[in-house]
Parts: C-alpha cells; sequence; structure tokens
C-alpha cells in the first residue's frame, strides 16, 4: 500500500472527512513519527509494531564501481519491530 492508496482508504471509510483533511492528519501523523525519531524517541503502536532508531559506527565501505575505499560517517537509522499481533497474524496458514 502506498501513501496514496492509504488515504483513499480512509477517505472511503470516513465521509464526513474532506480528502484535504484526510492528508493533513496522514501528513502530521507521520511528521509526529519522524519528529519522535529525530529526537531520539520511539514510536510504539499497539497491536502494530514500534519504531526506533539504532546507531551504525563509522567504517571504511567501498565504492562498487571503481573499488575505492570511501569513509562512511556513523549514523541513526530506523528499525521497526513488529508487535505480537502483527507476527501471528503474517505466520498463520
Amino acid at each position: 500500500m502506498i501513501r496514496s492508496e492509504l488515504v483513499q482508504k480512509l477517505a472511503d471509510d470516513n465521509v464526513d472527512l474532506t480528502l484535504q483533511e484526510i492528508e493533513r492528519i496522514v501528513d502530521l501523523f507521520f511528521r509526529e513519527i519522524i519528529d519522535r525519531l529525530a529526537s531520539g524517541g520511539r514510536v510504539e503502536l499497539r497491536g502494530f509494531g514500534a519504531f526506533t532508531t539504532r546507531d551504525r559506527d563509522a567504517r571504511t565501505g567501498r565504492n562498487p564501481r571503481t573499488g575505492e575505499t570511501v569513509p562512511v560517517t556513523a549514523k541513526r537509522v530506523p528499525y521497526f519491530k513488529p508487535g505480537k499481533e502483527m507476527r501471528e497474524r503474517l505466520n498463520t496458514k
């Protein structure tokens, strides 16, 4: 599912809201998740999962085209851990 499909699904389920209102809600939702992760926090959605960040150390990488070694700086990357309910639904036959 892509963002526009999510907006359309919410619009279909909430006919009393305009498409612009739903887009603003979705924007706010994603912006708040990003802002919380950027500040080092954690976002937990019960039954769905938890978003956190993990630190990656600086390292020496390699340019695959030239083979030249290049320095890669330390960074934080997003990490998602699915919730129990999601894992159970994904693994049912």
